[in-house]
């Protein structure tokens, strides 16, 4: 049975050869070829500095392989040239659409952003006033009652207030005022604070060289270890987590660690089992800044996150 060729040694002899085609008989044919080679490199995950070394490669077969060796000639650099521009016309195409759509998702976050805001002040605001209501109308009630039937009045005013408590944290943390106020260091304490009470979690924060960055980008930090840290107490069985966040000026490092029951990232990468981890809405979060995300973990070990945004000059 004839051993199947390698991809890329195809792709490379296709190029070789549609290359000599064309820089000896010229033609759109060859161009058109071109760019076929191009796109299905694309499709096969080749990459820019890969396609560039198919190109030297070839050249230098093309020319080394001649009878009568001599040098290259411009009209033959100029046409080579040309190949490869045609070549890459795929990977400049999927670089501009990549862009659009990153900026179409900036909008979109956009629009996700002043929609939380708003169903955040209408949480915190009217259903703060229903409370404020209840409790009047309680008072009023109160007033008409014995002595027994107070205290037990007592109790469901103390029940409310528990319930107006809750609804107020929960609203800050929807869309805190203080992420707008005063930045995302305060934000990520009361967010910290706010887990470690309700879930029983150790949460240890510790910032520095952090100051006000563009609202764009701790918006997203916000977000992504706000996933993060849900994630930590739906799924790791953790008792605690660390979250480190530094600047360095050019770029904005967040570590998130937890002593849970951790995973093994090669068996997650499925679309299924990430979004399940939250992986893929913390992806899809960083992406438009240009911001990645590396993950450290193993079965029993407990997970690290090292989380990257460039920062904008």
């Amino acid at each position: 049975m004839e051993k199947r060729e390698p991809r890329r040694d195809k792709l490379a002899r296709e190029y070789r050869d549609t290359l000599q085609r064309y820089l000896e008989d010229g033609g759109e044919v060859a161009l058109e070829r071109a760019y076929e080679i191009g796109r299905r490199g694309l499709g096969e995950g080749v990459g820019v500095l890969n396609m560039a070394a198919l190109h030297h490669e070839a050249i230098a077969e093309i020319f080394a392989g001649r009878k009568r060796p001599r040098p290259i000639s411009g009209e033959a650099l100029r046409k080579a040239g040309l190949f490869f521009a045609e070549s890459m016309s795929p990977f400049e195409m999927t670089h501009r659409a990549i862009g659009e759509a990153n900026q179409a998702l900036r909008h979109m976050n956009d629009a996700l952003e002043d929609e939380v805001k708003r169903i955040a002040h209408a949480l915190h605001s009217e259903a703060g006033q229903l409370l404020a209501a209840v409790h009047l109308s309680l008072d009023r009630v109160e007033r008409e009652l014995d002595l027994p039937a107070q205290l037990q009045f007592q109790e469901v005013k103390d029940l409310l207030d528990g319930v107006d408590r809750q609804i107020r944290r929960l609203s800050h943390e929807l869309r805190p005022t203080l992420l707008d106020d005063l930045g995302l260091v305060p934000a990520i304490e009361f967010l910290s604070e706010g887990i470690a009470q309700r879930s029983g979690l150790r949460v240890s924060f510790r910032s520095s060289n952090v100051s006000r960055l563009p609202s764009a980008m701790e918006t997203v930090l916000y977000r992504v270890i706000q996933e993060a840290l849900n994630n930590v107490v739906k799924h790791a069985q953790a008792t605690s987590v660390k979250i480190r966040l530094r600047s360095t000026g050019k770029v904005v490092h967040c570590n998130i660690v937890d002593d849970g029951l951790g995973f093994d990232p090669a068996a997650s990468t499925s679309d299924r089992q990430e979004r399940g981890l939250g992986l893929v809405g913390i992806r899809e979060k960083l992406h438009p800044l240009g911001g990645g995300i590396r993950i450290s973990s193993a079965p029993g070990r407990g997970t690290k996150l090292f989380i990257d945004v460039p920062q904008e000059a």
